[in-house]
């Protein structure tokens, strides 16, 4: 999304969030330093699917996710870089950092599966999130390379945290929601 672009639902305050909402999302500027998380400011104006969505998507960045944090910052990574979401990319890139993906790492995530350095783990999950978010779905050479590395839960939670972040960059995308860092 180019910064020139007006925000199609530009970020609310108090009236528009409500107490809750406006609360949750000043505590998520606090937690990634910014003065706003725009996402939060945005997305929160309708309420309750905020309040719905919210825990999942915690979950799914959180301690009780089943995925180790590596490998979950390099799926949302390599789902960024796909559909060229720059609020996904400067969000998680910083993430990414403070979860052990070093800036080295986050190259070879971008420039692909073929990557030089990258390990067979790394390479395979590139690879199926590659193909979750192009085609829809996995081939059965790839789920199953896939499943020698995850478990059960973790494939399911793969699929669920390659589509939800498929799922924001297009819903950041049409709502042209502006980035939190002018970096």
């Amino acid at each position: 999304m180019s910064t020139l672009e007006p925000a199609r639902i530009a970020p609310g305050g108090f009236r528009e969030l409500g107490p809750i909402n406006w609360v949750i999302a000043k505590a998520g500027a606090r937690a990634i330093r910014a003065p706003r998380f725009t996402l939060f400011n945005v997305l929160g104006q309708h309420k309750l699917l905020f309040l719905a969505w919210l825990p999942s998507a915690g979950l799914l960045l959180g301690p009780l996710g089943k995925l180790p944090r590596k490998d979950a910052e390099l799926v949302i990574l390599r789902v960024a870089h796909l559909r060229d979401c720059e609020y996904e990319l400067q969000q998680h890139r910083r993430l990414a950092r403070s979860r052990g993906v070093d800036r080295e790492t986050q190259a070879r995530i971008f420039e692909g599966p073929d990557a030089a350095g990258l390990t067979d783990r790394q390479r395979v999950l590139i690879t199926a999130t590659d193909e979750f978010v192009v085609t829809r779905s996995m081939s059965s050479e790839t789920w199953a390379a896939l499943s020698a590395f995850l478990n059960r839960t973790q494939l399911i939670e793969f699929c669920m945290l390659a589509g939800q972040y498929d799922a924001l960059a297009a819903t950041m995308a049409t709502l042209r929601i502006p980035l939190d860092f002018p970096d």
